[in-house]
């Protein structure tokens, strides 16, 4: 891809491949392609525990520290998937992260940044917001690298334990945790096998999730990026909760799965 310092625009036209100007991150049983001037990213039938991904992104090759895009900026894009939320397996979605995990093999873990639509399958439970749901298609930031939440990570091996056994503390507790790793979420109610515009608005300090124009969410911008750009559908299922609960497994895909694109704009707002 062009030097991401000097390239502020982008316009895919996907009518013709992702590649090379984005980055593939595909693996053995998924690929990226174009069908009909769409973009498709499609996991093949898997047996449960062999991990596969159909992904674009613009960061592997650089340090956390060169990535792209910091606000203010709007991500438009016209997306449809092979299956409806309670069918398609895995996670899968577009935004903006700093890749903490390390599933590009590059780098050291770090604290998870993230504003994007995100899709998890009914088998996660990432708990990482009052009152919604663990699954689903959301509309999601998350900064963990805050320091309000490094100055409360002390506090855990004793808050942990005590959400778990009562949960009227979860209620009281979880919500400072949550804000201090600015976590806001929202379901998103819409079916996911018709096409759609999801459109995220990332400014300074207001973030705006609409999709076909409604807004579905609208909260605090975590602190700016620089992060990098990602759009993929895989086949894992992760667990995260306030109450300890940790887990991670690589689903089985037992039909094929897509996710199509016909519409990606990443334009920066200008005064």
């Amino acid at each position: 891809m062009k030097d991401q310092r000097v390239l502020s625009k982008v316009v895919a036209d996907c009518s013709r491949s992702p590649f090379p100007e984005w980055i593939d991150g595909t693996l053995p049983g998924s690929r990226v392609e174009v069908i009909d001037g769409r973009w498709r990213f499609t996991n093949e039938l898997r047996e449960a525990g062999a991990y596969t991904n159909a992904q674009i992104d613009d960061y592997q090759d650089k340090k956390r520290r060169d990535y792209r895009w910091n606000p203010p900026l709007i991500l438009t894009v016209t997306a449809r998937f092979s299956h409806p939320v309670d069918r398609l397996r895995g996670t899968g979605g577009f935004g903006f992260w700093n890749d903490p995990f390390m599933m590009t093999g590059k780098g050291l873990p770090a604290r998870p940044r993230a504003i994007w639509f995100f899709y998890a399958s009914q088998e996660s439970a990432m708990e990482l917001a009052l009152d919604v749901p663990g699954s689903g298609w959301k509309a999601a930031t998350i900064d963990a690298r805050r320091l309000p939440f490094l100055l409360l990570a002390p506090a855990a091996p004793v808050a942990i334990p005590l959400m778990a056994a009562i949960k009227p503390l979860h209620r009281r507790l979880w919500p400072i945790g949550q804000r201090a790793m600015q976590v806001s979420e929202a379901l998103i109610d819409c079916d996911l096998t018709a096409w759609h515009s999801y459109t995220l608005v990332w400014g300074q300090k207001r973030a705006v999730f609409l999709v076909d124009q409604r807004v579905v969410l609208d909260c605090d911008t975590p602190p700016g990026g620089p992060l990098g750009f990602v759009m993929w559908l895989d086949s894992q299922a992760m667990v995260i909760t306030p109450t300890g609960r940790l887990g991670h497994q690589n689903l089985s895909i037992p039909e094929q799965q897509w996710m199509e694109i016909r519409e990606l704009a990443i334009e920066p707002i200008t005064p």
